[in-house]
């Protein structure tokens, strides 16, 4: 039996949290970026996009491309809760979830889909139903495997819907620009086309297979086969993942070593937190540095003994990152582990109900919510006020 795989994404998240936050927004060109001149545009709405702006646009050139261009700073910790809303909605249908990023998930609807006498009356439900209960509209692309899914869910922006077939990978997929298919880079279009590969029917019917390997390497193969409309990954929950990780990516180029200091003590936290939940304790901790020019530096450490604190998890981190960052400005840090531990030996290292751990937990998010009040410019006296309640 076939497989039904929805690609559900949230069109221009950002900006349309934004208009949630802000009504007066909507209808208008707005972009989600910092407000320094290296900022770089996270998302633009529609209105935006029509004067040629984009994600990772600078702002300069936004403001010269769409000169009535609003800037809206970020709201990281609203866009945080709308996507687990988001994440619960789709999950009311079917626990066979991958989340791909705050925006956008992978969903098994298998089962889920024989109870409707319509296939595609699932899709358009769980579609208004993010948009009522939420206000964000949303594109789904259904497939019999994920990569189907994911091209399916690209053709039609905002509230599409679109099915798109094995058997029609030559007619509806092989036109498509090679800069489209999922996989494929900007800086990968180039290589190929100086090979003469300018559309993804081009890369599926190329002989010369062997001069791929350069720019594909072992996943040449692989991506021959999705060029063709083939696709065997399956669903990876995360509590069945091999690896559990945590990311941040910055809206403008990050130089201070402090700063950047700080985001990993943050990522070390909300990873040891998502490992205690998972019950999960691993032994290969892993960093990644995405540079300003997009260039990626993967590290990894092999420990003799797992770990999930979040100190031990932050010296590794720093160690690793210490030993391999030589100043260029980042734009995204990673963290994760793996190499987990059978569930028995995590399930007598870790302490769920661990109070000293708790109590730590708990300070840190006061000091962290007091420290927000005083940069905000409240009074010291609320502030305090926040603390006295705490305690």
């Amino acid at each position: 039996m076939s497989r039904v795989y929805f690609h559900i994404d949230l069109n221009a998240f950002y900006a349309n949290a934004e208009c949630l936050l802000d009504p007066g927004l909507k209808g208008k060109p707005i972009a989600v970026a910092g407000e320094t001149r290296r900022s770089v545009v996270s998302t633009a709405s529609y209105e935006a996009r029509e004067f040629g702006v984009h994600s990772a646009m600078p702002v300069s050139e936004a403001a010269q491309r769409c000169p009535q261009l609003i800037l809206v700073e970020p709201h990281f910790h609203y866009y945080s809760s709308l996507s687990q809303q988001f994440i619960a909605i789709v999950r009311s249908y079917t626990d066979e979830i991958e989340q791909a990023s705050v925006d956008e998930c992978y969903a098994d609807m298998t089962d889920a889909i024989m109870k409707y006498a319509h296939p595609l009356d699932l899709a358009w439900k769980i579609q208004h139903q993010i948009l009522n209960e939420l206000g964000l509209p949303c594109s789904i692309g259904v497939g019999p495997n994920m990569f189907l899914a994911k091209m399916a869910s690209d053709m039609k922006k905002p509230m599409g819907i679109t099915v798109l077939r094995i058997r029609e990978a030559e007619t509806k997929l092989w036109p498509l620009a090679i800069g489209e298919m999922r996989g494929v880079g900007n800086k990968t279009v180039p290589l190929l086309e100086e090979l003469g590969i300018h559309t993804i029917g081009d890369l599926a019917n190329f002989k010369d297979v062997e001069s791929l390997r350069p720019i594909f390497g072992k996943n040449t193969e692989m991506m021959i086969r999705r060029a063709h409309g083939y696709d065997d990954r399956t669903i990876v929950k995360e509590a069945d993942s091999k690896s559990m990780g945590v990311s941040e990516t910055f809206l403008e180029d990050v130089t201070d070593y402090d700063e950047i200091r700080g985001y990993f003590r943050e990522m070390s936290r909300k990873l040891s937190g998502r490992l205690r939940r998972e019950n999960k304790i691993g032994s290969l901790v892993s960093i990644r540095i995405k540079y300003y020019d997009f260039q990626i530096a993967d590290r990894s450490r092999k420990l003799p003994q797992p770990i999930y604190k979040a100190d031990d998890l932050f010296v590794q981190a720093m160690d690793l990152f210490d030993a391999n960052w030589e100043g260029d400005p980042v734009r995204l840090t990673g963290l994760s582990l793996s190499d987990f531990a059978s569930d028995e030996a995590a399930a007598v290292q870790i302490n769920l109900f661990d109070p000293v751990d708790e109590q730590r937990e708990e300070t840190d998010k006061i000091m962290k919510d007091l420290n927000k009040e005083l940069s905000s410019g409240i009074k010291l006296k609320r502030a305090s006020a926040m603390l006295k309640d705490h305690n």
